[in-house]
Order: C-alpha cells, then sequence, then structure tokens
C-alpha cells in the first residue's frame, strides 16, 4: 500500500464502540461533562469529521475538545477547518462599448492570467432588465460561447443581478452581447472579472426546520432552526415555487451586543426566478454565508416591498466540515471530551503531525452518541449560570406580574402590551424576582413585529367638510409602536395622510403632537392597496388620529388598520418549582448590570422554554410629587400654583390704598 511521505499507513477504519454501557479502562478527567467513545482498528495517523452535536456541546472555538485513549492518556490534535481558496476579483484591464442596433457589445481584456469563471457588469442604470450572451478568446479574433441568454437586471427598490457565471477557462478576452430589442439600451461602464477558485471546499446539504415565520408589511421574517451551534455555514438554499420574483435577502444572527441581544446581519444576497421574453427562465435561489454561525437560530429576512410575501416551502444550508486530527499511538478504544466552560485552550506540541495532514484522507470514523461523562456528575441545565442576584426593594416599583414556568432551565418571557406600556421606553426597571432576590436576565431585542388592530371610528372634521378623519383607539397608552398599516378601497387618489396625537403640556393645555406623515398614490399602474406610515416616535396616548385633505375629491375609504411593535424578550435561567415575578414601572431606577452576560452566549444557544406573564397587579399609585394622567399635570404643579396666587393677593392687597374710617369724611 501507498504510504503518503513515508508516514503511518492509513490502512484501518473506524468502528463504533458498543453505546450505553461502555466502561473505560482508565478513568477520565471529571471536569468534562460530556464524552464520546470509538474504536481504531489500528495505529497511525487519524482525520475524521466532528458530528455536529460534538460541535453543539463544545464552545465555539472547540478549546474544550480533549481526546484520551483507553489508557487515559491525553492525545494532542489539530483542528482543521476546509475552506475554499480565495477568489481573485479584480477591473478588468480593459473595457469597451459598441453600440448597435439591437445589441450592445461590450468587449474588455480580463487581465488575469488563471482560469476565470464570472464577469460582473457596472452600470448606473436603475431600472432595467436585459439578456446577455457571454464569449471567450484567446487572441480577441477567434470566440468561444461560454453562456446563452444570462439575466442582468436592477430595479427601483435596489434590488440587482449584475454578476454573469459561466463554466471555468481562462481568457485573455470576454465579449458580452447584451440584448436591446425589447428595451432601450443600458450604460454599462466597467466589468469585475473573478478567477475560478483553485480548489474547492467539502459541504453538506442539512434541512433547516422553520420554526415561526412572520409575514409583516413589505417584510417576511423566518426564524431558522439550525439543530445546532457553532456550524460553519457556506450558503443558505430556499426553494418555493413561485414563477416569477426577485426579492433582496438578509441573514441575521442573535448576537451579545452591549448587554443585551440583537441581530447582527452575516450575509445579504438577492433571490430571484425570472425570465427575459422568449428565453428560459433563470434562478438563483442561494444566499452565500460563508461564516461561523454560535447561536442555534439564524434569522431570515425577505424584503417583499409592494409584492405579496414569498411562498417559501423549506430551506437548507450546506454546512463545512470540522476535522479533527491526531496521532494514535495503539488500537483500541477512544474518548472526546467536550462541555467544559471553564478550561483553556490547550497548548500541544504537533511537531509529530508536520505537513502530513494534508495528505491523510478523511476516515469514515463513527462517533458514539453524546452521553455524560461517567466520572462527572449529571449537569444541571445552563451550569455556571448563577439564578439569584442580589437582594431588592420593590417599594418603588408599580407593577408586577407572575411568570408562569413549564419547566427548569433556559426560558424565554415576551412582553406583553401591559408591560410595554407601563414599563420604560429602554426597559431599565425591568426586574425579576424570586424570594425577594433578582433574578439575573438578557434582554432581546428582536426583529418580530408584532401585530394590533385598533378601535376605528370615521369622521369629519367639523370645521372642514373636505378633512378625513379616522379615530384610532388604542388598548393602552404609552405603546412602543414603530408603523401603522392599512388598506384603501378606494381605486384612484392621491393623498398626504398625517398621524397625530393630543397631548397636554404642563399647565394642562392641549396641542396636537405630530407621529409621522406620508404621501399615498394610487394608480391603475400601481396597484398596491395596502399603506404602510412609519411613525418618527411612538405615541404618549391611547387617542390617535389619521387624517388627510380630500380636496375637491371624495373622501377615500380606508380600513383593515394594524399598528406594529417589535417583540422585546426576556431570557433566564428557572429551576423547576420557582415562584418568578416581572417588576416594572419604576422611572427613577438605573438599568440593572448583571455577570450573567459573561455567559451569556450559552443561554442564547441553550434550549428554551416558552414563559408566559399572568395577570398585572398594581403596588403603588402615583406619589404626590408625581405626573398623573398626561395632560392633567402634577399635583405638585397645581400646588405651586396655588401658593404663587395666594402670595401674589397679599402683595396685591398690601399695595392697595387703605379706605378711611366713616368718622373721618370731612
Amino acid at each position: 500500500m501507498k504510504r503518503p511521505n513515508n508516514f503511518f499507513p492509513t490502512a484501518w477504519l473506524g468502528a463504533l464502540a458498543l453505546a450505553g454501557n461502555f466502561a473505560a479502562a482508565a478513568s477520565l478527567p471529571g471536569d468534562w461533562p460530556h464524552e464520546q467513545h470509538f474504536t481504531l482498528t489500528a495505529p497511525g495517523l487519524v482525520k475524521f469529521n466532528l458530528p455536529v452535536e460534538t460541535l453543539d456541546a463544545a464552545r465555539p472555538a472547540l478549546e474544550d475538545l480533549r481526546l484520551f485513549d483507553d489508557a487515559g492518556n491525553e492525545l494532542p490534535y489539530v483542528i482543521e477547518h476546509p475552506r475554499p481558496a480565495a477568489r481573485i476579483v479584480q477591473a478588468a484591464k480593459s473595457f469597451q462599448t459598441s453600440l448597435n442596433s439591437g445589441t450592445t457589445v461590450l468587449t474588455l481584456e480580463t487581465g488575469l492570467a488563471q482560469a476565470l469563471d464570472a464577469v460582473t457588469l457596472e452600470t448606473p442604470a436603475l431600472n432595467f432588465i436585459k439578456a446577455v450572451r457571454v464569449e471567450g478568446s484567446g487572441d480577441g479574433n477567434r470566440w468561444q460561447p461560454l453562456a446563452q441568454g444570462r439575466p442582468v437586471f436592477r430595479q427601483p427598490n435596489g434590488t440587482s443581478a449584475l454578476q454573469i457565471a459561466f463554466p471555468a477557462g481562462t481568457w485573455r478576452w470576454l465579449r458580452l452581447t447584451v440584448d436591446d430589442q425589447r428595451s432601450p439600451p443600458v450604460p454599462f461602464t466597467g466589468a469585475r472579472v473573478q478567477a475560478a477558485a483553485g480548489e474547492s471546499a467539502p459541504g453538506e446539504w442539512l434541512p433547516l426546520a422553520i420554526s415561526e415565520r412572520h409575514d409583516n408589511p413589505g417584510e417576511t421574517r423566518l426564524t431558522l432552526d439550525l439543530g445546532a451551534a457553532n456550524l460553519d455555514l457556506a450558503a443558505l438554499q430556499i426553494e418555493t415555487a413561485e414563477p416569477l420574483f426577485t426579492r433582496p435577502v438578509t441573514v441575521a444572527e442573535p448576537q451579545i451586543v452591549d448587554g443585551a441581544i440583537r441581530e447582527q446581519t452575516v450575509a445579504q444576497g438577492v433571490i430571484f426566478r425570472v425570465a427575459v421574453e422568449g428565453l428560459p427562465v433563470s434562478t438563483n435561489l442561494t444566499i452565500p454565508v460563508d461564516t461561523q454561525i454560535r447561536s442555534r437560530e439564524l434569522v431570515l429576512l425577505v424584503k417583499n416591498q409592494d409584492s405579496p410575501p414569498l411562498a417559501i416551502s423549506a430551506v437548507r444550508a450546506e454546512r463545512r466540515p470540522v476535522y479533527l486530527a491526531f496521532l494514535a499511538r495503539s488500537a483500541g478504544a477512544h474518548h472526546l471530551l467536550t462541555g467544559n466552560r471553564q478550561c483553556a485552550a490547550p497548548n500541544y506540541d504537533l511537531a509529530a503531525l508536520g505537513a502530513n495532514l494534508k495528505n491523510v484522507s478523511v476516515s469514515p470514523l463513527p462517533l458514539s452518541p453524546l452521553t455524560d461523562n461517567p466520572n462527572y456528575r449529571a449537569p444541571e441545565a445552563l451550569p455556571g449560570i448563577q439564578t439569584d442576584g442580589a437582594a431588592l426593594e420593590v417599594a418603588s416599583w408599580k407593577f408586577r406580574k407572575p411568570v408562569t414556568l413549564t419547566r427548569a432551565g433556559a426560558q424565554q418571557l415576551e412582553l406583553d402590551l401591559e408591560t410595554l406600556a407601563h414599563a420604560q421606553p429602554g426597559f431599565d426597571d425591568l426586574r425579576l424576582l424570586r424570594g425577594g432576590k433578582q433574578v439575573p436576565y438578557i434582554l432581546e431585542r428582536t426583529s418580530i413585529s408584532r401585530a394590533l388592530s385598533p378601535e376605528v371610528t370615521t369622521t369629519t372634521d367639523a370645521k372642514d367638510k373636505k378633512l378625513s378623519r379616522w379615530i384610532l383607539k388604542l388598548p393602552k397608552a404609552n405603546l412602543p409602536l414603530t408603523r401603522l398599516s392599512c388598506v384603501a378601497r378606494t381605486a384612484l387618489f392621491e393623498r398626504e395622510l398625517t398621524l397625530s396625537e393630543e397631548v397636554a403640556d404642563e399647565r394642562g393645555e392641549k396641542y396636537r403632537r405630530s407621529l409621522g406623515r406620508a404621501n399615498w398614490t394610487r394608480t391603475p399602474d400601481r396597484a398596491a392597496r395596502e399603506f404602510v406610515l412609519a411613525l418618527d416616535s411612538p405615541p404618549q396616548t391611547d387617542t390617535l388620529f389619521l387624517e388627510t385633505p380630500n380636496g375637491d375629491n371624495p373622501a377615500i375609504e380606508l380600513d383593515q388598520f394594524q399598528f406594529f411593535y417589535p417583540a422585546t424578550r426576556v431570557l433566564f435561567k428557572a429551576a423547576a418549582g420557582d415562584v418568578v415575578r416581572l417588576y416594572y414601572g419604576n422611572p427613577q431606577v438605573a438599568p440593572p448590570r448583571y455577570d450573567l452576560s459573561l455567559v451569556a452566549g450559552q443561554l442564547l444557544a441553550a434550549d428554551k422554554a416558552p414563559a408566559t406573564p399572568g395577570v398585572e397587579e398594581p403596588l403603588k399609585k402615583s406619589g404626590w410629587g408625581e405626573a398623573q394622567i398626561p395632560g392633567q399635570g402634577g399635583v405638585v404643579f397645581w400646588g405651586i400654583l396655588a401658593v404663587v396666587v395666594v402670595v401674589l393677593l397679599l402683595i396685591i392687597s398690601r399695595l392697595l390704598p387703605k379706605s378711611a374710617p366713616p368718622g373721618d369724611a370731612k
């Protein structure tokens, strides 16, 4: 058998040891909670693919992995993350445009000596779709067809696809013929050429579960369950039966930012299925990602604009494998340990492995299922996360709610309308208590939009009969609303709509406070019936007014009013039988600072049980120095005003001339 680099032979196969009642010949370290074992039939250099359950149980950088043989000897190892070779993308060396009858011909000198597989056009045009034929040449005279009828386009909303892929080949010259027979020519100003990847990286496709779907105005939000954390994702691919569409797509990962969980963009792209008249349909349903996802979830945001939501039937991900390589000193059982959250990364002398890893093939080595280390006590949910904080005096809090738990472990509590209305805008006053002590938590600010339907009354202004008004009654004041949407039954109109509320200043004098305004035009060629108005700031009251002047036109008919607000969640840990209450409504308190933020990644990656808020319990009425109902001023203001009036009356009475006694009149 051939021996690569005169190193150890690789004529062995791993076999799965008997799972369940496996007894190690030597004791394993007790600081690692999880163990997997496998058996080698021969010593030598071993390289195998780490299962997703191993990656999920380990830390993101895999610094907690430890490998032992059956005699208890720790074995050095190397982690390998296969990646495709970096691509060269550069501007074409020369670029010439020729405008002909019915076509635009673009001739470019590539300037690259290696193989090419794509070219990207540059243009200032904002609205077009064209079919392109691509040809390659080595001398600029003899041309070979590379691609036919490939679409390039850009839409007014910014969605564009200007890259054209073709089979890899070495071409000094490229010629692109743009079809102008069905639409006017488009000015192309340049091009970038892309070198083909020297080595492709291995990958496998995994089906993803769509755990949540929210169709909001202009956007579809999908929460994707990856099934494990710490996966190296190359791409996402959607499945849809929609015949023709273009959609910009954003991929976001929940991450810890400034002590709270926020959705951070990790990839963007465009998915489409388009057809130029007379040519086959072209499709792209893949979004490149090429990064490690530390969370178990991803958020896929599909921008629909004025189009109906895209019917997405499934989503799958391409995962890059992660290899572990080591030198097995003997055949027999071996043990892989994971899950130690405190250990430092190992520092091995890997000179024995040298450069031979490149020549070692990956072994089909199956590992046993992830089990508890027999020398480690069964871990509690989220070990290392403290469930108790400092004691809290709650006399200054106005409201509380009981929290219903379904099981122990990580919890996810979404704030309801009462909490959103009575808590401070930044949620600085949120506190979770158990037995008088605080329960540390992490605030998760999501891109999920929740909808609520107001009570609507249609009326006209008493002084201006040409002004249409809709009175929108909300269930609560001070809700963090961000958008208003409605639907028009009127087919043709152009209006400016204004949203406002009536509030009062400190003296109790009422005035109109603007919340947002927008123009709405509906014509036969712009058939979108839905209107969306973004609020400049959240309302302070529970009664809003949507108004529009009709001029000399008939009034427009609107219905299906909906307001939207972002869903905010609280993540925390609880034990079985815990009695937890949520406190809020204290405008004077500073935000809490918990050490939980140091291990927030564990909490985010954990399988979370839904916790539900109960009935609101008022605890404290507004004090004499606090503002009362919005618009009526505070007691302090009216008390000071009364004192000022009395003092002024006393001063005036002293300044007035005294009347003479009746007997003194002359």
